[in-house]
């Protein structure tokens, strides 16, 4: 192999072109370094992320390095007992009576025939001492069958044999199908609908379970019904419910990528994304989804026109659009932010760094510390009315976040801006206005978390398989 090596003659260099190349030289070994580091914490958090937990909760011992009084609100840390003061655990009594009390219930008796109800010693008549029963959980797998509806339709023979130019004919009153001229009974529409989109489970694995029942469903029938069920019946209720969703006070939003292959007029594999937006409270929440070509907060803009109130999302600036307020207006949407995105960044730098890193690691631990404290005050307040819980966080809680927001402005020219420390440090720097934002209603959650939860099924769903067409995301 050729040594592509290049010398350099410094003989023929004055004394100032020899400094400014070293100077070249330790530049460039010092951008290597950095990069280098980078390199190394990518590829630490990869490892983690793929072999370590994927729970985000800190260890007591480490939210106690910097506050000992939220160690004392968790409770002491007990040693672990000796193998010898472990008692077995035991079952507890009727858990089997409430587990199955509300199922329905099939009773099968085992008697003894005639013939065997005479005593094997004495031949004497044998009679019913007790019972011995023993419970079991029975499933019955899904069956497909034929629903044949017959309509009959009547006529009366008296106006035909007396020569009446419109004879009546009359059908017996029938249900409408849900789909014209298909198969689908409302049944399986739901069945399908429901395993998709409650359960993530992929059209072509139910066309594969249906062939084992004998049925053979191809996929782009299963698509079509949902497609045409969708346009005929639920777009009305997603009209109304969107109608309602925009009168809210509180909502959430979260968005997610999705990949269609065949749309017009764009390239297969070009990103398309499905958004969220969700009510907080109230005991019947409304989800919509709503699908675009793109990820500009113009989307969102259009879809909650109307919306007065408190927004909260993650730390997309798209969403920036909505809080917008022409002529020195006051805003009519007002973003608050995520807290719980605050705190992942600090969990995904604990996991990126080495043993060695010992002060970064110490203010790693400093972040998540202060996050630590203020989700520990919301779960004390969770249980409050809105009034109190606002009066609780103002006395708790903004204390703690204003000493984190000026710890974080005092670490933001102390970190490397592309390390996993400084992505966290300085993402709460440009997020403060909206992370504070929480304090301001009572009705309000320190993260979106909410939205989070309610888009997790659909991101599961798209781990398994890619969009073809549009109709079908």
């Amino acid at each position: 192999m050729k040594n592509d090596v290049k010398t350099v003659d410094f003989s023929a260099m004055s004394r100032e072109e020899i400094e400014a190349y070293a100077m070249r030289l330790s530049l460039e070994k010092e951008k290597l370094a950095y990069e280098l580091a980078w390199y190394q914490e990518q590829f630490r958090l990869s490892r983690a992320n793929r072999f370590g937990a994927s729970s985000e909760q800190t260890p007591l011992e480490q939210i106690s390095l910097f506050n000992e009084a939220e160690t004392e609100s968790y409770g002491k840390i007990l040693p672990e007992p000796d193998l010898t003061q472990v008692k077995p655990r035991k079952k507890q009594k009727g858990h089997k009576e409430k587990l199955t009390k509300d199922l329905p219930k099939e009773t099968i008796e085992y008697r003894l025939t005639e013939e065997q109800m005479s005593c094997p010693v004495c031949e004497s008549p044998l009679h019913e001492m007790k019972k011995e029963i023993r419970k079991e959980l029975k499933v019955i797998p899904a069956q497909v069958m034929v629903t044949e509806h017959v309509q009959y339709v009547y006529a009366c023979r008296n106006c035909q044999d007396t020569g009446i130019d419109k004879t009546p004919i009359i059908y017996a009153p029938m249900p409408k199908p849900a789909l014209e001229n298909s198969l689908a009974s409302p049944s399986m529409l739901a069945y399908v609908m429901s395993r998709k989109y409650a359960d993530a489970m992929p059209l072509y694995r139910q066309e594969q379970q249906f062939q084992k029942s004998g049925l053979n469903l191809s996929r782009q029938t299963l698509a079509n019904w949902m497609v045409k069920a969708s346009e005929k019946h639920l777009s009305l209720l997603y009209d109304l419910m969107h109608k309602e969703l925009v009168k809210k006070d509180v909502l959430h939003a979260d968005e997610t990528v999705l990949e269609v292959l065949r749309e017009p007029r764009r390239e297969a594999g070009t990103n398309s994304y499905m958004w969220l937006y969700r009510t907080s409270g109230g005991s019947v929440p409304i989800v919509l989804y709503e699908y675009t070509q793109g990820r500009s907060g113009d989307y969102a803009k259009a879809f909650l026109k109307g919306f007065r109130g408190y927004l909260q999302t993650d730390g997309y600036a798209g969403y920036h659009k909505l809080s917008e307020s022409p002529n020195g207006e006051p805003p009519g949407v007002i973003q608050v932010g995520c807290f719980a995105h605050a705190r992942r960044k600090y969990v995904d730098a604990k996991k990126a760094i080495s043993t060695k890193e010992t002060l970064t690691s110490a203010n790693i631990d400093k972040g998540l510390s202060y996050c630590n404290r203020l989700f520990l005050i919301e779960s004390k307040c969770k249980e409050m009315s809105p009034k109190e819980r606002y009066d609780y966080r103002k006395k708790e809680a903004t204390p703690v976040v204003d000493e984190y927001f000026a710890w974080v402005k005092s670490m933001e020219d102390k970190v490397l801006p592309k390390s996993k420390l400084g992505d966290a440090i300085i993402y709460s720097v440009r997020q403060e206005k909206y992370l504070r934002n929480y304090l301001l209603d009572g009705r309000l959650e320190i993260s979106n978390n909410r939205a989070e939860r309610s888009i997790k099924p659909f991101v599961i769903g798209r781990n398994y398989v890619f969009h073809k067409f549009m109709c079908s995301a």
